[in-house]
């Protein structure tokens, strides 16, 4: 990662932020004659400090993209023609009303790749024209992604609560690479453990740098549950516990200690590929030493087939060790009071019936559906039948798993809407495309959300430069389809500036004192007092260790161990077939999920996909380092180079995502995954390799 240096161009300043992930970073631009020609970090920003990540530095090239989409565009008899946005709405808003009439408001399906804060205006205006519009069915990344954390810590304590390690005397990064995901996490954990400060152990497959400044436990992927309730049998058969605040805070302990005798050090050893002993010197590292705080990573445990399960359990270590609600373990973090845009719909979405404890949280329900759910119910039209589909932020054709299915769905609907700044595989596959703003061509709001670092903090993200062609923001397409549509009463905004004033008002933070303060303010603090201030919103009112939801739901009400739907232990036959274990979604530091693949910049640096394998895999199949490979399951198979490294756990093949030339979702499965929240298993799959020749 590179600082921030000086400049002496006469060119503009601007200070706003990056969301080409979900850290929101800050950052200086310089800008001449409304195009941006110079990015640097920030210095005054509380998260990056003035350093950026390679997608950071390489803005420049990502705001003058010469394949950015530039006009709207129609596909007439597979050709495509430019027409002019007047014509674009007024197609979309006719075939709407169309199908709205004949099939009702639900045949629509809208999918938002951004439903987190990164994009707050995205997520707000996608979500207020479903609502107005009257369909349930919005689907988005929430179905794979960071929403199951989110379930999993109401049913456990009430309420979110976010890592915070800047203190903490012991982290355990549980699948998580913060050297190519949060930096800024990863040169402070460096710094510390070198300084004697901090005790560090890493829980991944594979041994990553941060891995080899601490302890590696190289796991065996899918069972994570098992790990965890090993230590916790060590931790609670050592008394090594928080007995005081197991008492006073907790409720289910008993069974919690009943529970965790079956998963002894030897027996769970046989299970994670862990050894005993280092199971139990984690345990007690952990337990003893104070404050500690288990860092995950955004989705590893989520795409472990045991979604929910895995995450609840994190929280009930953090729980029974007296890690909670203390700075260097997990604090609550204010957010600012935002306008709320939703417009009511009675109806349930797409996956609500299947999967209610992702639905539905204390009778709370989301905004959206469980999208896993969607392609089959395209191609079934049961229990009503899908007839179009509008896709903002995001790229589902090639990120969503088992592409092919999602595809076919695609393919089935009769229209067919993207808007997006590039020419992605889905908008390749659209009957429309529309030419969307950048974030650096727009005016928005900026936090450092919990899931990063914890931080109550917000700045004005400021328009940098230009939008190319006829881009419009986000907000203005959905504001304008809707009075295309006769819904104009919902969308009253004409302005960025009057989009950002409305979403402030509940804050009591105004959009002129974000001007006045260009880094950005402080709103409020960390709560490490939350226990007496906020207490547990529970039905207990206290930290459930056993969960009474899960129970009435029929659910395990302590996490277990579920072996994973392919396995070496739940499908013997089909892992002689499939003798290996397929992981997807390793982060790479120049790419977010599909996004900047056309950058000249950053295909220098990663120029292809990589299939990790160990030396020992690749002896035995007869591949070298470098030479192209075949990666199958039972769903597809893809041509990629090999990697061969010692750092791979044996028997365990890792590949990235978003590559349109090797998908790694056509080896993805939708049946596999959770029972519970219905999170697909995208680590764990069974797979096989093979020379592919050149």
């Amino acid at each position: 990662m590179t600082k921030s240096k000086s400049s002496a161009s006469d060119c503009q300043l601007i200070k706003s932020d990056c969301i080409l992930c979900v850290s929101g970073c800050g950052i200086n631009a310089y800008v001449e004659d409304g195009k941006l020609v110079k990015v640097e970090g920030m210095p005054e920003h509380p998260l990056n400090k003035g350093f950026l990540c390679p997608r950071g530095e390489n803005l420049v090239e990502y705001a003058n993209a010469p394949d950015r989409v530039r006009h709207p565009m129609k596909k007439v008899d597979g050709e495509w023609q430019r027409i002019t946005w007047d014509e674009a709405l007024d197609t979309i808003a006719g075939k709407l009303k169309e199908i709205k009439e004949k099939h009702g408001a639900h045949a629509l399906a809208i999918f938002c790749g951004s439903m987190a804060v990164e994009n707050i205006e995205l997520a707000a205006f996608t979500q207020r024209f479903k609502g107005a519009f009257g369909t349930p069915n919005l689907i988005s990344v929430e179905s794979i992604c960071f929403r199951i954390r989110v379930v999993a810590h109401l049913l456990t304590f009430g309420r979110f609560i976010s890592e915070d390690p800047d203190q903490a005397k012991c982290i355990l990064l549980w699948g998580n690479n913060p050297d190519d995901s949060r930096f800024y996490w990863a040169d402070t954990i460096r710094e510390r453990v070198h300084r004697g400060e901090l005790k560090l152990v890493v829980i991944d497959p594979k041994r990553t740098q941060l891995a080899k400044d601490g302890i590696h436990l190289q796991i065996r992927p899918g069972t994570d549950t098992a790990l965890g309730l090993a230590m916790l049998n060590v931790i609670i058969s050592e008394g090594l516990y928080d007995k005081e605040y197991v008492e006073k805070c907790t409720v289910g302990f008993e069974e919690l200690k009943e529970h965790v005798k079956d998963y002894t050090p030897e027996a769970v050893e046989e299970i994670t590929w862990v050894p005993a002993g280092d199971i139990r010197k984690v345990a007690r590292m952990y337990a003893t030493a104070k404050p500690a705080c288990i860092v995950p990573g955004t989705c590893s445990l989520a795409h472990s087939g045991n979604a929910l399960q895995a995450e609840r359990l994190l929280c009930i270590m953090q729980a029974v060790t007296g890690n909670l609600d203390v700075a260097g373990g997990w604090a609550m973090t204010p957010l600012p009071r935002l306008s709320d845009l939703r417009v009511p719909v009675e109806e349930d979405p797409v996956g609500a019936e299947e999967f209610p404890m992702f639905y539905k949280t204390w009778g709370k329900a989301v905004p959206y559906g469980q999208a896993m759910t969607w392609p089959d119910q395209v191609l079934s039209g049961k229990p009503y039948p899908f007839k179009a589909l509008i896709v903002t932020g995001g790229n589902p054709a090639l990120t969503m798993p088992d592409s092919k299915k999602f595809r076919e769905a695609v393919s089935k609907l009769d229209l067919v809407v993207v808007i997006n700044p590039f020419m992605t595989e889905t908008a390749e596959m659209a009957d429309i495309v529309l030419p969307a703003c950048t974030f650096l061509e727009k005016m928005g709001l900026g936090m450092v959300y919990a899931i990063n670092a914890g931080l109550p903090y917000i700045l004005l993200r400021k328009q940098v430069c230009d939008p190319p062609g006829e881009a419009w923001a986000d907000w203005k397409f959905w504001t304008e389809l809707a009075r295309r549509l006769g819904l104009g009463k919902y969308f009253p905004w004409n302005t960025d500036e009057e989009v950002v004033s409305h979403l402030l008002e509940p804050s009591g933070i105004t959009l002129q004192q974000l001007k006045e303060n260009p880094c950005g303010v402080f709103f409020d603090k960390k709560n490490y007092a939350a226990r007496e201030s906020f207490g547990f919103r529970t039905p207990s009112k206290k930290v459930e260790i056993a969960s009474s939801a899960l129970k009435e739901a029929g659910h395990d009400a302590i996490p277990t161990h579920r072996e994973p739907g392919q396995s070496p232990v739940s499908t013997p036959d089909l892992a002689k077939k499939y003798p290996l274990i397929l992981i997807t979604g390793a982060r790479m530091r120049e790419f977010t999920h599909s996004q900047l693949r056309s950058m000249t910049q950053m295909r220098r640096r990663a120029p292809e996909p990589l299939a990790e394998i160990h030396a020992t895999t690749a002896r035995d199949h007869g591949i070298i380092d470098g030479e192209m490979i075949f990666v199958e399951t039972r769903k597809g198979r893809i041509r990629l180079k090999a990697r061969v490294t010692q750092d791979i756990a044996p028997k365990v093949v890792s590949i990235p995502h978003g590559w349109a030339q090797a998908n790694a979702n056509i080896l993805t499965d939708v049946q596999e995954r959770d029972p519970v929240s219905g999170y697909p298993m995208l680590k764990g799959l069974l797979c096989r390799i093979a020379k592919a020749g050149p």
